[in-house]
């Protein structure tokens, strides 16, 4: 037993150990009853100056190696020693940027790998005291007070969670069509407002909003125009106005009555085949 609680404590200390240069690598356990620990590797977020995000450059922690089952919540709870956390992002990649709109029935994405997180701190100091967890044990991310679902219980809470609410998705729809129309309504505002005023060199944007709309690139769209230029142009042509034209309307003609005459002929041979004396 002790040799097995040695080789464990060396191979921690090889996990916390083996982080890529700039970063510090902090030990996580799932629980208790877990024998080898996880690695999280953290560093202080730099951003360039003058780039607007909404992780801040000295109080956000970037967390590399995040497994999938670590929430939000979870990583906010572990951080919690450090100082007080403002907010918690977890991304797929880093730089990812986060949608505005989160929906509860929308756009869900299953998490299937290791991900990427932002801790942004209320202070500085809470980034620097994050970094110096690498020289305490491993952290616990599921205890008895705040147990992470998992198994059946998880199954469970997933499907409790499939069941939607008609209610609360009508007015999470409804909530969002009055967002869309207000927005196409200022961008309708916005181009009546600008219609017919020139640019700085002079130009007017031509819209479908003005006296002359254009026409919208569709196929439908395009063969009428095609059909129109063709009847404009047959009403602009000179028919029989030179010999060679005369003698070209009376070769079509005749050739027209002969294939005619024919089709007469097979058809009336075809009648008469089929006439029988039937009678009864």
């Amino acid at each position: 037993a002790a040799s097995r609680r040695a080789k464990m404590a060396a191979a921690e200390e090889r996990v916390v150990g083996a982080a890529p240069a700039g970063y510090t690598a902090l030990a996580v356990k799932f629980g208790e009853r877990q024998r080898s620990p996880h690695c999280l590797l953290v560093k202080e977020h730099q951003v360039r100056e003058g780039a607007g995000t909404t992780h801040p450059p000295r109080r956000t922690l970037f967390v590399l190696n995040v497994p999938p089952y670590c929430s939000p919540d979870s990583l906010s709870r572990l951080f919690a020693r450090c100082g007080c956390v403002q907010s918690v992002d977890i991304c797929e990649k880093p730089g990812e940027k986060k949608e505005k709109f989160t929906s509860k029935f929308f756009n869900c994405k299953t998490v299937t790998g290791f991900q990427v997180a932002y801790v942004v701190f209320r202070k500085p100091a809470g980034v620097q005291a994050a970094k110096a967890l690498s020289q305490e044990g491993p952290l616990l991310i599921s205890t008895e007070s705040h147990p992470v679902k998992t198994g059946i219980s998880k199954w469970i809470a997933n499907y409790a969670a499939s069941v939607v609410d008609q209610e609360e998705l009508k007015a999470e729809v409804d909530a969002y069509m009055q967002d869309y129309d207000k927005k196409i309504a200022e961008e309708e505002a916005k181009a009546a407002k600008e219609e017919g005023v020139p640019d700085e060199e002079g130009w007017v944007k031509v819209t479908r909003k003005g006296r002359k709309p254009g026409l919208p690139r569709t196929e439908a769209a395009n063969l009428r125009v095609l059909e129109r230029e063709k009847r404009k142009r047959a009403r602009k042509e000179l028919l029989n106005f030179y010999a060679w034209q005369h003698r070209e309307t009376k070769r079509e003609h005749i050739a027209q009555l002969r294939k005619k005459f024919e089709e007469d002929k097979q058809r009336i041979a075809l009648m008469r085949a089929q006439r029988k004396f039937r009678p009864y």
